[in-house]
């Protein structure tokens, strides 16, 4: 019998494959499933990335390996767009490295960084990527909780003194998955303060930066003083412009960091496909301000039509400030519960939220990567079967 290795038996199911598993066998029923799970944008990229792409295509020199470090080209348009947006100088040569999806940076920082009976202080509730990431790496989680009465940001003085000091990384990531905090300079400068002082690496992970509502906006903690010698930060094209299937982002900051993660990557994949680098470059150079504008409206208005529902399905919920998502406690009953029912009489898909931690037990996130009157539609039904399901 083949049998798998044992690290395996540490990660906690992907709650994203279960759904997916279920939503399967309901249209192979004939159902018509509603997603509000998988935050995936079902908008289309700035037309100047598809233009890039398909210009880059039919170069031939453009479709061998690349290198492991991206292009040059590619990693100026980051430094240059972090320069822009947040006033943050990069070296691109040292202090950029192209990811193929941040996911995957995530993952072998911590396998970089960590070693086994090492600590990592993770965010409860997070990207499910955070726990995998850490176990993976055979190290061990302390969970920081993250409550509405905090603003979803976590207590650091709460750390006990024996946990800091144990500590290896610590994540966070804001505009927030699943909660739509956002996290303002003074935050990412206690945070830095913090691990500047127990030897810990920073990890930001910020796919969401540009997407806020309400004249919120959202900062780097690159911004903030010390943060490019012990940080590192992630940053993504899926939600951004669109791009979630193109699998690209990079990783910014400590050079130090950035050289043992180009070692980790360096021996489990190689560089991107060089097209995919030039509509990188394309969508940080060439996206009209309109149409980010006309991104963030649309996902305001589909914030406000579940916000205007959840009282009516027995949900309750923080006004998100930032990215696609709405973080809903259940009044009655707990999440997993919730979701269940959501799927099974009603046909809409909802995530559990003890796929984002231990903390979510009495929530669900939904995602508002849905169009308008599909969204109105699923909150109809959610209505008409949810609280009448007995």
């Amino acid at each position: 019998m083949i049998v798998p290795a044992s690290r395996l038996q540490q990660l906690p199911p992907y709650v994203f494959s279960d759904i997916a598993q279920r939503i399967q066998v309901l249209t192979a029923q004939g159902h018509d499933v509603i997603r509000l799970d998988i935050g995936s944008p079902d908008g289309p990229p700035p037309p100047a990335v598809i233009e890039a792409l398909v210009d880059s295509v039919q170069q031939p020199g453009k479709h061998g390996y690349s290198s492991y470090t991206g292009t040059p080209a590619f990693r100026q348009a980051v430094a240059d767009y972090y320069n822009r947006r947040f006033g943050v100088v990069l070296d691109p040569a040292t202090q950029v490295l192209p990811l193929i999806g941040s996911k995957e940076g995530l993952v072998n920082l911590c396998l970089g960084f960590l070693n086994s009976g090492d600590l990592a202080l993770i965010p409860d509730v997070g990207y499910p990527a955070y726990e995998r990431g850490v176990r993976l790496a055979g190290a061990e989680i302390f969970w920081l909780p993250l409550r509405a009465d905090h603003g979803f940001l976590p207590d650091l003085d709460s750390i006990p003194a024996e946990v800091s000091a144990r500590a290896r990384l610590l994540l966070v990531n804001y505009p927030n998955n699943p909660t739509g905090a956002i996290a303002d300079k003074d935050f990412y400068q206690r945070t830095i303060d913090f691990c500047r002082a127990h030897d810990i690496l920073l990890v930001s992970d910020n796919p969401y930066f540009d997407i806020t509502f309400d004249g919120c906006s959202a900062g780097s903690a690159l911004q903030v003083d010390g943060a490019l010698q012990t940080s590192v930060e992630m940053m993504s094209f899926s939600k951004t412009y669109n791009m979630g299937g193109w699998r690209l982002g990079a990783a910014v900051g400590s050079p130090e960091a950035l050289r043992v993660l180009l070692q980790m990557k360096s021996n489990v994949d190689t560089g991107h496909f060089i097209p995919i680098y030039d509509a990188g470059v394309a969508a940080l150079e060439r996206t009209p301000a309109e149409w980010a504008e006309q991104r963030n409206q649309k996902y305001r208005r589909r914030r406000d039509i579940v916000m205007a529902a959840l009282p009516s399905i027995g949900l309750e919920a923080q006004c998100p400030q930032g990215a696609i998502y709405i973080w809903a406690r259940v009044l009655d009953g707990d999440g997993q519960t919730f979701a269940r029912i959501a799927l099974e009489l009603a046909h809409v898909s909802v995530t559990p939220g003890t796929g984002f931690g231990p903390g979510g037990t009495d929530y669900v996130r939904i995602s508002l990567c849905t169009p308008e009157d599909k969204l109105q539609i699923a909150m109809e039904r959610l209505q008409r079967r949810v609280l009448n399901h007995d």
